[in-house]
């Protein structure tokens, strides 16, 4: 099971960015992969994660109308594309894929593969 990230950088506030996400087939029939993110002294957070099935999506408060979780079934891939970024978004960012209950669908003890991380770097 592999998850590999990728699309990180340094962007100026209200810039974009779009991470990606390859994974292995096995971890594409998952029940949802997300992404979450970790800044430097905080705790890992939800950011998005879209289900397999149907493709329904969620995010975070703090990223709704900016965030976009999405798929490619045929490359195994999932994307977050970033919109009006801002500081506070500043983060390495982990995709990660599930096998557990929708009801913990924002819980990243839930998921059980992990990518290793693109850091996002937001500046003023």
């Amino acid at each position: 099971v592999q998850l590999q990230a990728s699309g990180g950088g340094l962007v100026q506030a209200g810039g974009s960015l779009k991470l990606s996400c390859a994974a292995s087939t096995r971890t594409f029939s998952s029940t949802a992969m997300g992404w979450f993110r970790q800044a430097p002294g905080k705790e890992r957070q939800f950011v998005a994660t879209i289900r397999r099935s149907g493709g329904y999506t969620y995010y975070a408060d703090s990223v709704k109308g900016r965030f976009t979780v999405s798929k490619d079934a045929a490359r195994n891939t999932v994307y977050l594309q970033m919109n009006s970024l801002k500081p506070d978004d500043t983060a390495v960012y982990y995709c990660a894929s599930t096998h557990g209950p929708l009801s913990s669908i924002r819980d990243h003890t839930q998921y059980n593969y992990w990518g290793q991380g693109t850091l996002v770097t937001v500046s003023s």
